[in-house]
Formats: C-alpha cells, sequence, structure tokens
C-alpha cells in the first residue's frame, strides 16, 4: 500500500470516528430527555442549540483552516470533539447542558470543514474522485453508532459511560490516523479571514443545489417515520422500513458515487440524482403503500447520497476562494436546507396534508437538475491531471 492509499485509509477512518460520536449522541436523546424530564417541546428547544453551535462554527471552521491549515485544524478538533462527548452525558442541568450542545454542534462543523480539505487535497494528490466514499464511511458510522447505542442501552450502561467508551475508541483511531493527516498545499487564491461575503456564481449555483439536497435529506431524516405511520399506514413494526431504506441507499450510494462520477462526469451524477429523488419522492406520494413507498424512499436514498460529497468536490476547486472557505460558504446554505426542510413540511402538511409536503421536495429534486443542467462555463472545472472532468 502506497503513501496516498495509506492516507485515505487513516482519513477514512478519521471520517468514520466523527460519525461515529455524533451517532452515538443521537442513540441517547431519549435517555437525556428521561434524564431531565423534558416534554417534547421542551427537548425540541435543547435540541436547537446544537443546529445554533453548527452555524456558528461555519464561518469559524473557514477561517480558521485558512488561517492555520487543515492539519492543525483536524488534530485539535479531533481531540476536542472526542472529548466534549462525555460532557453530554455528564451534565446535570440543561443549563450546563446548552453550553455544551453549542460548543458540539461548533466542533462539529470544524472536524466537517477541515476534514474535507483534508480529502479535497488527497483527491487532487491521487487524481480521482474519492471525497464520497469518505462521506460514505461517515454515514457507515451512522449505522454502527445505532447499533453501539442499542448495545449500550441493552446493558443499561449510562449516556455519559457509552460516550466515556466511545471517546476511548475515538482517541485511538486519533492517534493512529495522527501520523497521515498531512498539511495541505499552500493555495494562493485569496477569500480567507471570516466568511461572510457574497457566493461567486459557480459558488452560488452550487450552494443552491446543495440546499435543495440537504431539504430533501433533512426531509427523510426527520419524516419518513411519520410518513410511514400516518400516510402509508404501515404495521408498527414497519414504520422504520422507509428510513432504514434510505440511510441503507444514501450509504451505499455514496461508495459508488466517486466510480459512476468518473465515468459519467459530476455534473451529470448531480442531474440523474435530482431525477432520482423527484420520481423516488413522486412514487410515494402516488403510491404510498409499504412495498412502494419503501422502493421510493431507497430511490430518494440514492439520490441524496452524491448531492453534498459532489457539491463540496466541485466547489474545492474555486479560483476565487481557498478551500476551505469555499466550504464553508456552502455548508453554510447548504446547512439551512437541513434546517429549513423539516420545519416547511410540517407547517404545510399542518395547511394541506403530509403528501403535498413530500411532492413539495420532490420538485425540489427537479430543481436540483434544472440548476445543474443550464450550461455555464463556471462549472468546467476539472480535477488536476485527472480524467475525471466536471462538465
Amino acid at each position: 500500500m502506497n503513501i496516498l492509499s495509506k492516507r485515505r485509509v487513516a482519513l477514512g477512518a478519521v471520517f468514520f470516528f466523527v460519525g461515529l460520536c455524533f451517532a452515538s449522541w443521537a442513540a441517547r436523546i431519549p435517555d437525556i430527555q428521561a434524564k431531565f424530564d423534558l416534554s417534547e417541546g421542551q427537548l425540541g428547544t435543547l435540541l436547537l442549540f446544537l443546529p445554533l453551535g453548527s452555524v456558528i462554527g461555519l464561518p469559524l471552521a473557514g477561517w480558521a483552516v485558512h488561517q492555520y491549515g487543515s492539519r492543525k485544524v483536524v488534530m485539535i478538533g479531533s481531540f476536542a470533539y472526542a472529548m466534549t462527548l462525555p460532557l453530554i452525558g455528564l451534565a446535570t442541568t440543561t443549563w450546563l447542558l446548552t453550553p455544551v450542545l453549542i460548543v458540539y454542534g461548533m466542533l462539529g462543523n470544524v472536524m466537517n470543514i477541515s476534514l474535507n480539505t483534508q480529502a479535497l487535497d488527497l483527491e487532487d494528490k491521487m487524481g480521482k474522485s474519492i471525497l464520497a466514499s469518505f462521506h460514505g464511511l461517515w454515514s457507515l458510522a451512522g449505522f454502527s453508532g445505532a447499533g453501539l447505542g442499542a448495545l449500550m442501552i441493552f446493558l443499561d450502561f449510562s449516556p455519559a459511560l457509552h460516550y466515556a467508551i466511545v471517546m476511548a475508541i475515538s482517541i485511538i483511531i486519533i492517534l493512529s490516523a495522527q501520523g497521515y493527516i498531512v498539511k495541505e498545499k499552500k493555495v494562493a487564491e485569496g477569500g480567507g479571514g471570516l466568511v461572510m461575503k457574497k457566493p461567486d456564481a459557480l459558488l452560488l449555483r452550487i450552494s443552491l443545489i446543495a440546499f435543495l439536497g440537504m431539504m430533501a435529506e433533512g426531509c427523510m431524516f426527520d419524516w419518513s417515520g411519520v410518513y410511514f405511520k400516518k400516510v402509508v399506514q404501515s404495521d408498527p413494526s414497519l414504520i422504520a422500513l422507509g428510513y432504514v431504506a434510505f440511510m441503507g441507499a444514501m450509504a451505499a450510494g455514496r461508495f459508488i458515487t466517486d466510480k459512476i462520477a468518473a465515468r459519467f462526469t459530476k455534473v451529470a451524477v448531480i442531474q440523474v440524482s435530482g431525477v432520482l429523488i423527484f420520481i423516488g419522492l413522486s412514487i410515494a406520494v402516488l403510491f404510498p403503500t409499504v412495498v412502494l413507498a419503501t422502493v421510493a424512499f431507497l430511490l430518494v436514498g440514492l439520490g441524496v447520497a452524491s448531492i453534498i460529497p459532489l457539491s463540496y468536490s466541485i466547489v474545492g476547486r474555486s479560483k476565487l476562494y481557498s478551500p476551505s472557505v469555499a466550504l464553508a460558504l456552502v455548508s453554510t446554505i447548504s446547512f439551512f436546507g437541513f434546517l429549513l426542510g423539516p420545519p416547511l413540511i410540517g407547517f404545510i402538511a399542518e395547511l394541506f396534508n403530509l403528501k403535498v409536503s413530500f411532492a413539495l421536495i420532490a420538485v425540489a429534486g427537479l430543481g436540483i437538475t434544472v440548476l445543474s443542467s443550464v450550461r455555464k462555463a463556471v462549472f468546467l472545472i476539472p480535477v488536476k491531471a485527472s480524467p475525471n472532468r466536471v462538465k
């Protein structure tokens, strides 16, 4: 195994650890709700502080990576992220938990920007598309974290002990990988500083595509179970089937995205992804049976899989911004799609019904295809020394 392959394995392990930490936190949310005797409304309010921290962390991450390099930010951020997780379980009051969640959200996006900057640098050196496979490992870690969480609950381990075990696993991964997390090439472009500026034409277009993709992703994360319960009216034991189909397809799709993009170009894959989201959600709306809705959610998972990694890969080669700043700009805009999508679905469902809400997200999928199909020179950004063109 050559040095670039070893670096790819090490970086993939760090992506996995970040996903494992996030999934482990999510797996114990019901226990945290019970610990503090929170109503659904109170829990919802508490959970808002994590995305608040994420929004704060995005511009700071772009600035830090641009100023100090992604390696330094990855190493400091990794230990901080792993060691903050047990603090969530150790918090004795919601007043103590709230700032911890804000910091955890901030660190999550510090890792997001710095790791993707590392991945883009490695992608350039390897001369082929590999970013989606790293996001696939993050998704795979989601399954692993959920499974580990179920085991911890079965063994009656407290969230604090559970999180401490995950922290120990994470530190082993970080220490094993640190030798292969290297300083990325120095970029000559400007565009440093805190990310508070208007995106150029390329970044704006990709940001809108990522925004719609994250809106669809948020829809599936938060509403797939409700859809199976209220619209599909499935047996209670099958309510999670749509979510599992979506998550499984999204994880699998990310592992094959790079090869498909190398063969057909990244923009072509994004175009097809939007069509898959549209077809999948249209099937779910028009034919809400268990079998067809499961197939539909699987198609949506395949569609969503490539949007973010390929969007990051394209904007990471912006001529006007450093990779970290370009990533932070796109992440900031797309993240609002993840935040606004689920509440928007609830609002429209309240006015009409859940089918109408899902039909709206289907149209958003079609919007991805339209936005990526407009022929503009700004999309023609090749990967250095690679046949994997973006066109």
